[in-house]
């Protein structure tokens, strides 16, 4: 494990690379609202009170008419003017996340406009059976397919809107009904979603989204542990590659240890710390067949969701529990044959 030392320091890696704007850039220079988002809450589980409040002002700069943003950005301009719905959605659970760490309530009330739209421009992506598609096209027009992966967040992101709305008297009953139908379709219609199976985020994302729990993520962890997880250096970042992720290994560590597997999370977030550099920052990955870092970067998502993690270990934080909390309401396993829905395409 790190201490509190550690994660200072990891936080204080990704205010270093903190663009004048306020963006949190991926190493090749674009912003993404996502992982800038991220970027924010690891920064806010350090204390780093100034940069944090930059990057929420870029937020609020950059987000459109309809709630979205770009999907990405270089030098405060787009350069893919796409909007992605989970892109919009995370604004949502960061918001909760800085609420739950600083208590600052004027500044929730102040950036509720923002989410409201988000969530709005979100909600309005979903489909009859329940799926959010993932994108509107820079012409407007929606998608036609959805990530199983996108709307697991989406799903975090539409419960932390809920509990926003309740925590300041703005009740938004249309994003639990959005949430509770998304749920269910994560959990009965994987079929439902682009085969994106390769990847390793596809299937631990229902569980650290909430939308499955109990019996069911047990079943879903072990049916493709052996998959992706390399043991002593962490997980695939995909399935027929010899790469090893710091960014995927920490979140699977947060699925973990939502479903009180903390054991087995605290052994993989040990093994990744291989990838820890001498500042703090983290490496994007190993490859352990050639035995080199790839890609040849430390990113700061990567220490975002290593600072996530050990705060979820480690109660560093008022906002430690954010992954363990947020979920769909416990209901009985349906039949996804007997349960009324619009067949999912094959």
């Amino acid at each position: 494990m790190i201490g509190r030392e550690e994660v200072v320091r990891t936080a204080l890696s990704i205010a270093a690379i903190q663009q004048e704007d306020g963006g949190v850039p991926w190493p090749e220079g674009h912003v993404d609202a996502w992982n800038h988002v991220e970027c924010l809450m690891a920064m806010a589980v350090a204390g780093l009170e100034e940069p944090v409040r930059r990057g929420w002002e870029w937020l609020e700069r950059h987000q459109r008419d309809d709630g979205s943003w770009p999907m990405k950005l270089v030098g405060g301009a787009a350069v893919e003017r796409g909007g992605e719905s989970n892109h919009a959605a995370y604004a949502a659970v960061g918001l909760w996340h800085h609420h739950l760490v600083t208590g600052e309530q004027e500044a929730t009330e102040r950036r509720w406009p923002m989410v409201k739209a988000a969530l709005d421009y979100v909600a309005g992506l979903q489909t009859a059976r329940g799926e959010i598609v993932w994108e509107r096209d820079a012409e407007g027009r929606a998608s036609t397919y959805a990530l199983l992966t996108g709307c697991s967040s989406i799903h975090q992101a539409l419960r932390c809107g809920v509990l926003l709305a309740e925590r300041l008297g703005d009740p938004q009953p249309h994003w639990e009904l959005a949430a509770d139908r998304l749920a269910h379709v994560l959990a009965a219609h994987p079929e439902a979603f682009a085969d994106k199976s390769r990847f390793s985020m596809d299937w631990y994302y229902p569980v650290l989204g909430g939308a499955v729990r109990g019996a069911q993520a047990s079943e879903l962890m072990e049916r493709e542990w052996a998959t992706f997880v390399v043991p002593g250096l962490g997980i695939r970042c995909v399935s027929d590659e010899p790469w090893v992720t710091g960014a995927e290994t920490c979140e699977l560590v947060l699925a973990l240890d939502a479903m009180g597997e903390r054991e087995r999370a605290r052994r993989l977030f040990t093994d990744i710390q291989h990838l820890r550099h001498e500042d703090g920052s983290y490496w994007t990955g190993w490859q352990f067949a050639n035995r080199r870092h790839f890609p040849h970067e430390r990113s700061g998502y990567t220490a975002a969701a290593v600072v996530l993690a050990a705060d979820a270990l480690e109660g560093l934080s008022a906002g430690a529990g954010l992954f363990r909390d947020v979920s769909a309401p416990p209901v009985p396993p349906s039949d996804p044959d007997r349960c009324g829905c619009t067949p999912a395409r094959a």
